[in-house]
C-alpha cells in the first residue's frame, strides 16, 4: 500500500504505510487507495470501520463498490443507493403494518 484516503465523521485523512496504528469510523463516502500494482482505486463505502495495525489495513462495510473510473462508479452506487432506499421504504412500511397491528391487539386484549 502507498496511501489510503477515507471519511470519516470528523472529515477525510490519509494514512501512509508507517503511520502509527488507528482506528476510525468510515462515513459514507469514496475511499482511495493506491497500490504499486493496481494503481489508484476507488471504493464508494457505506459507513463501517478502518483499522491500521502495523502493516495491515482491514475495512469492514456494510456495502462498497470498486472501480477506477469515478464516472462509471458514481452512476452504479446512485443504482445502488437507490435500489436500498427502496428496499428501506419497504421495510420501513411492513414494520408500521406490525406495530399498529401489534398496538390495535394490545388495546383489544387490554379491554377484554
Amino acid at each position: 500500500m502507498k496511501r489510503i484516503v477515507a471519511r470519516t465523521l470528523q472529515g477525510s485523512f490519509g494514512l501512509l504505510p508507517h503511520r502509527l496504528d488507528c482506528a476510525a469510523a468510515l462515513a459514507p463516502g469514496i475511499l482511495t487507495y493506491e497500490t504499486e500494482e493496481e494503481g489508484e482505486v476507488y471504493l464508494a463505502v457505506d459507513q463501517g470501520v478502518l483499522v491500521k495495525a502495523g502493516m495491515d489495513v482491514l475495512v469492514s462495510v456494510r456495502n462498497a463498490i470498486g472501480g477506477t473510473d469515478l464516472d462509471k462508479l458514481h452512476e452504479a452506487v446512485k443504482q445502488e443507493f437507490l435500489n436500498v432506499d427502496e428496499q428501506e421504504k419497504s421495510v420501513r412500511s411492513a414494520l408500521a403494518k406490525m406495530e399498529s397491528g401489534f398496538i390495535r391487539r394490545f388495546m383489544e386484549f387490554q379491554h377484554d
